[in-house]
C-alpha cells in the first residue's frame, strides 16, 4: 500500500511539474503578436515617410512618440515572452548566439518591475501626445484628460507600492548580517 501511495504521489508531482509546458503556446502566441506589431510599426513608419514633406515640428515629434510607443510595447512583449518562458517553462538554449545580459537573471519580481516601468512609459507618452495636441490648439475632452492623468497617477502609485513590497520581501528573505569584525560598534555622542 505504501509503495502504491509513493508511486501515486510521484506521478501526481511529475504531472504537475510537466504542466508548465501548457504555458509554451502562450509564449509562442506572444511571438506571433510581436510579428503583427512589427507589421503595424512598419506600416506606420511607411505612412510617416510618405508624409514627411508635409510634417511640421509638432507632427514630427508626434510621429517619433508614436513609433517609440510601439517599440516600448514590443520590448514589453519580448521581456514577458523570454523571461516568462525561462522562469516558468524551461531555460532557452540559444546555441552559440550571445544571450542578452539580462536573460536568465530576470526573476518574477524584476519582470513585474520592468512591466510596470514600460506600462508607465507608454502611459506617459500617451499623455504627452495629448498635451502636444492641446498646445497645437486641438480641442481635447477635459473628462478624458482627467481620466488619463488619473490612470497614469494610479500606475505610478502601483509601481511605488510594488517596489516597496518587493524591497520589504527581499529584506525579509536576507539573513541578518553581522558587522565586520574590524569595525567598532557605533558610539553615542556624549550628552551636551
Amino acid at each position: 500500500m505504501e509503495k502504491l501511495r509513493s508511486m501515486l504521489r510521484r506521478n501526481v508531482s511529475r504531472s504537475l511539474f510537466d504542466a508548465r509546458w501548457i504555458m509554451a503556446p502562450f509564449y509562442f502566441g506572444l511571438v506571433v503578436a510581436l510579428l503583427l506589431l512589427l507589421f503595424v510599426f512598419l506600416r506606420q513608419l511607411l505612412n510617416y515617410v510618405l508624409r514627411i514633406a508635409d510634417m511640421g515640428p509638432a507632427d514630427a515629434v508626434l510621429m517619433a512618440l508614436s513609433l517609440i510607443d510601439l517599440s516600448l510595447v514590443a520590448n514589453l512583449m519580448l521581456i514577458v515572452t523570454l523571461a516568462g518562458y525561462e522562469n516558468f517553462v524551461t531555460r532557452i538554449d540559444s546555441g552559440g548566439e550571445r544571450r542578452p545580459q539580462w536573460m536568465g537573471m530576470v526573476d518574477f519580481a524584476a519582470m513585474k518591475s520592468k512591466l510596470m516601468g514600460s506600462i508607465i512609459a507608454i502611459s506617459a507618452i500617451a499623455l504627452l501626445r495629448i498635451f502636444m495636441k492641446i498646445e497645437e490648439g486641438s480641442r481635447i475632452d477635459p473628462e478624458m484628460l482627467r481620466w488619463m492623468a488619473g490612470i497614469h497617477g494610479m500606475l505610478l502609485l502601483s509601481a511605488l507600492v510594488l517596489a516597496v513590497t518587493e524591497r520589504l520581501a527581499r529584506h525579509r528573505l536576507l539573513p541578518p548580517q553581522e558587522p565586520p569584525a574590524n569595525v567598532p560598534p557605533p558610539t553615542m555622542p556624549p550628552p551636551a
